[in-house]
C-alpha cells in the first residue's frame, strides 16, 4: 500500500502530485487566516456558508463605512491556482483581496470553488455560478446577508480574478450574457488578471518561450486542462480558449466594461493579448482595456504585495472598479 501511494501517476511541479492510488498530495504550503477587522485598512472579513448542499463557501469584505446610506460598487472574486490548489482563507489571497477592497471601496465576495482532480470541470464553474446567484438574491435587499442588503449597489457589479479565478470570471460572464441565465442582475465589468487561457497551437512567443524560465511553462500549461476535464481534455476547448475554431462568439460577453492584466515573463501573456484583440473586434459594444506589468511573471502580485509594481497592479484594478 505505502509503495503505491509513493508511486506518481501525474505531476504539476510544485503544485500537485497524484499517487498510484488515487491519493491527491498538494505541494503548496497552505494556511489559514482567520477573517478579521484588519487595523492598517479599517477592512473587515467574515466567512460565510454560501450554498449548504454543496458546502460552497466564501469571504466577505467589507471596507471602513464613512457613509452608511452610500451604496458601494460589488467585487466578486475567484482565486487562482489552475483550478487545484488555493482558497480565499489563505494569506496571499485574504491580503490581496483586503488591499483591493480598501484601495477601491468596494464590497467584495471571494469564492471558495470546488477543486480538481476530486472535483474535476465543470464543478468549479457550476460552484461559482452559484454564488454568483447567491449573490444576486440580495439585489433587492433582502437577501440573506446584511452586508450585501445594506452596502451593495447592485447596479455596479463586478467580477474579478486572477489565473484560473479570471478563466472562471470570463466564463460566468459569457453565460450572464444569455438572458435565459435567469441571473437577476447586470454586470458592469469583469477584471482578468494573468487569465488562464490555452490553446492547441502556440501563438505569439509561446513556441519560443523556454521550458525553464519559469515553474508556469509550456510544458505545465499544456497539461493542465487535460487533468482538470478529463470529460473533454483539449486545449481548445472553448472555456480555456475562448477564440478557438467554433467557440461561442465574443460578442456575447454580458458585461460593459473589460479590463485585462498580463504580466511580460507570463507564458500565457500573449494569450491575454490574443483575448483583448479578439473582444476588440468581435462587435462587442463595450469597452476593453489592457495594462502589461513589464519584467513581472505570472502572479506575481499575490505573494509580494509590497512590491511596487504590486502595488501599480492594484491601483489599476481599483480605478477600474470605481469606474461607473
Amino acid at each position: 500500500m505505502e509503495s503505491s501511494k509513493q508511486e506518481v501517476v501525474f505531476e504539476l511541479p510544485m503544485t500537485l502530485r497524484v499517487h498510484k492510488d488515487g491519493h491527491v498530495e498538494r505541494l503548496i504550503p497552505t494556511d489559514f487566516i482567520p477573517p478579521s477587522t484588519d487595523p492598517i485598512t479599517g477592512v473587515s472579513s467574515k466567512d460565510i456558508v454560501v450554498v449548504p448542499e454543496s458546502n460552497i463557501t466564501a469571504r466577505l469584505f467589507l471596507p471602513k463605512i464613512t457613509d452608511p446610506n452610500k451604496k458601494l460598487a460589488l467585487l466578486v472574486y475567484f482565486h487562482g491556482g489552475a483550478f487545484v490548489i488555493n482558497t480565499p482563507f489563505i494569506t496571499p489571497f485574504h491580503k490581496f483581496v483586503t488591499n483591493l477592497v480598501s484601495e477601491a471601496n468596494v464590497v467584495a465576495v471571494s469564492v471558495d470553488y470546488r477543486k480538481a482532480p476530486e472535483h474535476p470541470i465543470p464543478a468549479a464553474y457550476e460552484d461559482s455560478m452559484a454564488a454568483l446567484k447567491w449573490v444576486a438574491s440580495h439585489s433587492n435587499g433582502d437577501g440573506p446577508e446584511p452586508w450585501l442588503n445594506n452596502h451593495a449597489d447592485f447596479q455596479r457589479v463586478f467580477l474579478g480574478g486572477d489565473s484560473s479565478g479570471a478563466n472562471i470570471a470570463h466564463n460566468l460572464a459569457m453565460t450572464a450574457g444569455n438572458p435565459e441565465t435567469g441571473l437577476g442582475i447586470g454586470l458592469l465589468g469583469i477584471a482578468l488578471v494573468h487569465p488562464y487561457f490555452w490553446g492547441s497551437v502556440p501563438v505569439g512567443s509561446e513556441a519560443d518561450y523556454p521550458d525553464d524560465k519559469s515553474i508556469i511553462n509550456r510544458d505545465f500549461v499544456d497539461r493542465v486542462w487535460p487533468f482538470i476535464c478529463p470529460s473533454n481534455p483539449d486545449n481548445d476547448d472553448p472555456r480555456v480558449n475562448p477564440v478557438a475554431e467554433g467557440a461561442p462568439r465574443l460578442v456575447g460577453l454580458g458585461c460593459k466594461r473589460v479590463l485585462v492584466c498580463v504580466a511580460e515573463h507570463d507564458v500565457m501573456k500573449d494569450r491575454g493579448w490574443l483575448y483583448y484583440e479578439a473582444l476588440s473586434r468581435s462587435g462587442w459594444k463595450g469597452v476593453v482595456e489592457i495594462f502589461e506589468t513589464q519584467g513581472e511573471h505570472h502572479g506575481f502580485h499575490c505573494y509580494d504585495l509590497e512590491h511596487e509594481k504590486s502595488k501599480q497592479l492594484t491601483q489599476r484594478l481599483a480605478a477600474f472598479y470605481k469606474t461607473d
